[in-house]
């Protein structure tokens, strides 16, 4: 099974209650595996009560990258 930290890069912040979190796939052939897994659904079960809003996925397919978002999370 491989872990998110052996596929990608992982830069995060916040501003106010939202937080943001970059995914970079390192190789290309990491980029669909990022996708396919990275879920509102599974980011909300992961953060549990943590996040109490939203939970929003962004796909940078140019730049193999995805970009989570979640409100109400601080």
């Amino acid at each position: 099974m491989q872990l998110l930290r052996d596929i990608a890069y992982v830069r995060s912040g916040d501003k106010g209650d939202v937080v943001s979190v970059g995914v970079i796939a390192r190789t290309p052939a990491d980029y669909p595996v990022l996708r396919a897994s990275l879920t509102p659904e599974r980011i909300k079960a992961l953060f549990g009560d943590w996040v109490r809003g939203a939970v929003e996925i962004y796909p940078m397919d140019n730049i193999e990258a995805v970009v989570v978002v979640m409100r109400r999370a601080l």
